[in-house]
């Protein structure tokens, strides 16, 4: 069974980390979700679930506005994964138990995420908070990331801080 937002809530309760969560109608784009989360304060993102060939699997946390070169995230020496795609619906929910539209960090914590490597977007680590969906789209919830980071480590996660706009300079 996949994790609910109260056991989110009750991982980060029990890690310290405080958090901040805001209810909203569900929204399945950055375009609805910037619409219906009004005038929250932190850095806005997007989860990209991908796969590449060989069925590795890489979230990427990335900042809402930012559009993402998937050949150049594979070709980051930092990310150990072949030519990445978007993963199928039934994968991202296989994986990690929630729903296209409310891919997250936060899914990480279900047992099923262990092995997909994590990339975030560098940055994203300079807003004092950084919002995300709890387990699904109907809600916004707001942490530091430094407890991001904290928290996907207590998930068993690595996460890899790759700056996205370095230029790409092959070997």
């Amino acid at each position: 069974m996949p994790a609910s937002e109260q056991d989110l809530l009750r991982c980060l309760d029990g890690l310290g980390i405080s958090h901040r969560t805001h209810r909203h109608p569900p929204g399945f784009t950055v375009e609805e979700s910037r619409a219906l989360r009004g005038m929250l304060p932190g850095g806005h993102c997007k989860s990209l679930f991908l796969k590449d060939r060989k069925g590795a699997f890489v979230l990427a946390v990335v900042d809402e506005a930012r559009r993402v070169d998937l050949r150049a995230l594979a070709r980051a020496d930092a990310v150990p994964v072949g030519r990445l795609s978007f993963a199928r619906e039934e994968e991202v929910f296989e994986r990690l138990g929630v729903r296209p539209g409310s891919v997250t960090p936060f899914a990480m914590l279900n047992e099923s995420a262990r092995g997909v490597a994590v990339v975030l977007d560098a940055v994203l680590m300079h807003h004092d908070l950084l919002n995300f969906h709890p387990l699904h789209n109907q809600a916004t919830t707001a942490i530091a990331p430094r407890d991001l980071l904290r928290f996907l480590r207590h998930c068993g996660a690595e996460p890899i801080i790759l700056d996205l706009d370095a230029p790409y300079s092959p070997q």
